[in-house]
């Protein structure tokens, strides 16, 4: 543990792993040149480095002593950077190698949260294509197994589209999530050390069917509601399940919970991202201002929790 945080802090060469090759690169890059931009204005010493390079040469040659990941998806997000960081000693923002990787897996994640008797839509895996059709019947939300930022995700409503949706799926990950479709609106929770964010209602616009990639990340895609317009009790309940969820994924520093609010199961988890993004479009910044924390405190809070919980 980490007594004068600041301090300690300042005498690091900070690293902000960014980029990568997963299909999330190019959020990755607004991500970390927005993390980047507030260590510097900070007074830190940072730069940036590029994870699609060898990257255990670039943190040696730049003597990286301490790494602030803005990776998201396969290889950044899934606990292989982790446990690179943890053989080559170097402390590094937000999560450990087993909760990054059992959260970037919806099988294993949504696997854990059956055993908790969490909340989440009813689901199955398939490990490769093929099949009459859903087993859920229709709609059904099909995913890959393994990536962020909803790509390679279909909601199929009928059987006509399944096809189509697996080898969408199938591209991304060798093992594919069908889900059954929850009716009502979606949610997230933003978790800061033990501290749940205020909720944000995602609705996506311009005719988006859910919150895509597009909706993500495009200037307008969607709308932040803020407070959600859930109940009350809706809101108790998002909030528990979250940092329950967090708890049994062995969350550390930050996450971002996503839900629907199912019209007749009430809150249903989705899933954990373990490295939010920071883009001027993301969702943890806004709910972190709502809050009372502003970007750059933001910045120094993750870091400060994942080596000073």
């Amino acid at each position: 543990m980490v007594k004068d945080f600041r301090r300690w802090f300042r005498s690091r060469r900070i690293g902000v792993l960014m980029g990568g090759t997963s299909a999330e690169r190019s959020i990755s890059l607004k991500t970390g040149q927005a993390i980047l931009q507030s260590l510097q204005r900070q007074g830190f010493r940072a730069l940036a480095i590029d994870a699609a390079r060898p990257l255990p040469e670039a943190l040696k040659k730049n003597k990286i002593d301490f790494a602030y990941l803005a990776l998201h998806g396969t290889g950044g997000e899934d606990g292989c950077v982790q446990g690179l960081l943890e053989w080559l000693k170097i402390p590094y923002t937000g999560s450990g190698v087993f909760a990054s990787a059992a959260a970037m897996d919806k099988k294993a994640s949504k696997s854990l949260f059956d055993a908790a008797k969490l909340p989440t839509a009813p689901w199955y895996a398939l490990n490769k294509p093929g099949g009459m059709g859903s087993r859920l019947g229709y709609p059904v939300v099909v995913k890959p197994a393994s990536q962020g930022s909803a790509v390679g995700v279909s909601i199929v409503k009928k059987a006509k589209d399944w096809p189509a949706a697996l080898k969408d799926a199938f591209r991304y990950d060798t093992t594919v999530i069908i889900e059954k479709f929850l009716q009502g609106p979606e949610v997230t929770v933003g978790i800061l050390g033990l501290q749940a964010l205020p909720i944000i209602e995602i609705l996506p616009q311009h005719h988006r069917p859910f919150y895509d990639f597009h909706a993500k990340y495009a200037p307008g895609g969607s709308r932040h509601i803020l407070p959600a317009r859930i109940s009350a009790a809706q809101a108790r309940r998002v909030t528990e399940l979250a940092q329950a969820a967090c708890q049994i994924l062995g969350i550390r520093a930050v996450a971002r919970v996503d839900f629907i609010v199912d019209r007749r199961l009430g809150p249903c988890l989705l899933e954990v991202n373990t490295i939010p993004g920071m883009t001027n479009t993301s969702l943890l910044p806004d709910a972190a201002r709502a809050a009372g924390i502003d970007f750059d405190m933001l910045v120094l809070k993750i870091a400060e929790y994942s080596v000073a919980p």
